[in-house]
């Protein structure tokens, strides 16, 4: 499945972000569809735990539909 995590849930803080370097992201939004984050990235849900992913892009969930939240799985498509 395209961008399923690399590295299991873990609390926050426990690994550095290699955002972190100080480089910027590219982030590319669309009204209808799912939010496009160049990788590596480490996000942190609201329960403070955070996931993360080694691709190149991934898709981020911004409707909450997706089984696999918050990547992006186009579960969306099937409600629209």
């Amino acid at each position: 499945m395209p961008n399923s995590p690399s590295d299991p849930v873990r609390p926050a803080g426990a690994g550095a972000s290699e955002a972190a370097s100080g480089e910027a992201r590219r982030v590319v939004m669309s009204r209808k569809g799912p939010m496009l984050v160049e990788g590596p990235v480490e996000v942190e849900l609201e329960d403070g735990s955070v996931v993360s992913s080694d691709r190149f892009q991934v898709a981020l969930c911004t409707c909450r539909r997706s089984r696999r939240y918050p990547w992006c799985d186009t579960s969306h498509r099937d409600r629209a």
